[in-house]
């Protein structure tokens, strides 16, 4: 396969030759291992808040869910500035694969903060300035994946998801400073740089949830970056295989 039917700067062979590899193979038992290790800490060992009760649990996992939904998007913005200035088909699937986790963390952080507003506020959702940006943001990544699989040719459908790829940043910011901005049901950042509203176990039941969900969101990017460069080798090489039969059917006729 040629450099120019990959459509990228790099050369083809540059990429992955299949979805996993020792490397990714030992990630994923180190990220297993540090899920027990959270489940120990959250469910068992780490107290219930003297507020909150049993529902602080959910910390554990909405918080270091919420950040890593950010750092996808940042991803996906990186990648999407890298591809329309390179046009590198590398950082465009790094940009594609920092999306769709983005977006699964996403739903994930709207999904625990439903779950953890229903004892706290009495209900699973209000139309909360941190809850209405968040979902924002979820549709935005959304409307990327949805630009990202038209049916149009690659350069063009790349180009539109990068830019709104690039729209992303700014939404973070939003729904970060949203509780600061707003008057807002939603709590001020449990960690900050002035110091955690947490201590002891609780706070090391946090880190440890940063800990392994890190993992959890490392391991996914890079597989679905593999599995995404594959799938365009795939395209690409049946692409190549029906441009050779239309030109032999044309030399025979």
């Amino acid at each position: 396969m040629t450099t120019e039917t990959v459509g990228s700067v790099e050369a083809s062979d540059s990429g992955p030759t299949s979805t996993g590899s020792r490397t990714t193979m030992i990630l994923g038992i180190i990220t297993l291992i540090s899920l027990g290790v959270l489940v120990l800490f959250g469910l068992i060992l780490s107290p219930a808040d003297a507020n909150q009760g049993e529902a602080v649990r959910i910390m554990y996992v909405h918080v270091p869910s919420a950040t890593l939904s950010y750092v996808g998007c940042f991803l996906t913005a990186i990648g999407s500035v890298v591809y329309l200035w390179r046009k590198s088909r590398w950082w465009e699937l790094v940009a594609y694969a920092g999306a769709e986790v983005a977006a699964l963390f996403t739903a994930l952080t709207l999904a625990t903060g439903m779950l953890w507003g229903r004892p706290t506020w009495g209900v699973f959702w209000v139309w909360d300035a941190r809850l209405t940006s968040e979902a924002m943001l979820m549709l935005l990544l959304l409307g990327y994946l949805a630009v990202r699989r038209l049916a149009a040719d690659y350069e063009v459908r790349a180009k539109r998801a990068a830019i709104v790829g690039l729209l992303l940043v700014p939404n973070v910011f939003i729904v970060r400073q949203s509780v600061q901005w707003w008057r807002t049901l939603h709590q001020t950042p449990t960690l900050s740089l002035s110091g955690a509203e947490i201590q002891g176990l609780m706070l090391f039941s946090l880190f440890t949830g940063f800990v392994s969900i890190t993992l959890v969101f490392i391991w996914m990017v890079i597989h679905r970056f593999r599995v995404a460069w594959l799938e365009e080798q795939v395209d690409a090489e049946g692409l190549d295989t029906a441009i050779a039969e239309r030109r032999a059917e044309g030399l025979v006729s």
